[in-house]
């Protein structure tokens, strides 16, 4: 590998981390905000409210059926509106991110439908009043499932900012497609991929090791 490959690398992994990690953050704090908006406005036991249910469900299920790279063109103008450039690792973050909170959102609705709702019938019954039910019970009951999302989330997230390399996006996908695609440079191009299987696989195995930890901890 000669040094401006090397370099053009390291570029491409700076690039790929700043979309990624800032997608992610706010997939976790705005996706899982909306998935719980989702699960105890459809649940008699909290806050059950069909209009708001069902006015999230499709605003979630019109940006999930939308294929990212049109996602990507089609908030061309509200992208250049916010960061003021359509190009770049920059421009990638706001397709991204609208995308991936409604990912999360669903995975993180899941998460909650999984939690025994015997344990907050009970909690109910007892008087507890349902914020406190939330944050005392659901939450904490959910966090395996929650993390197992995020997981899945981050692996997506790796996907489609490569995938943003096609229209100049930056990242991994940007270096694969300009130096190994365009030039016919075929060891780039598998060097890009062998870069993010062991990123994926690196991610999965802290996932995983992180929700059995916390499955440990909440069986004992």
């Amino acid at each position: 590998m000669n040094f401006d490959l090397q370099k053009a690398l390291s570029k491409a992994l700076i690039e790929s981390l700043y979309m990624v990690g800032n997608s992610l953050i706010a997939s976790i704090l705005f996706g899982g905000i909306i998935g719980l908006l989702l699960y105890v406005t459809r649940e008699k036991l909290f806050f059950k409210n069909k209009i708001i249910n069902e006015v999230c469900g499709v605003i979630v299920n019109i940006l999930r059926s939308i294929p990212f790279i049109i996602l990507l063109v089609t908030l061309m103008p509200v992208t250049k509106a916010i960061v003021g450039t359509n190009i770049g690792p920059k421009a990638v973050v706001v397709p991204l991110t609208v995308t991936v909170i409604a990912f999360y959102a669903r995975l993180s609705e899941a998460s909650f439908s999984e939690v025994d709702h015997g344990v907050l019938e009970a909690a109910s019954a007892c008087g507890a009043h349902p914020i406190k039910i939330i944050f005392g019970i659901l939450l904490p009951e959910a966090r395996v499932g929650l993390i197992h999302g995020i997981t899945v989330t981050t692996i997506s997230l790796i996907g489609f900012s490569a995938m943003a390399g096609i229209v100049g996006g930056g990242g991994i996908g940007d270096l694969a497609v300009r130096y190994g695609y365009q030039r016919y440079e075929t060891d780039v191009m598998l060097l890009c991929v062998f870069v993010l299987v062991v990123i994926v696989q690196g991610i999965q195995l802290c996932g995983d090791t992180i929700a059995k930890k916390l499955n440990k901890r909440s069986n004992s």
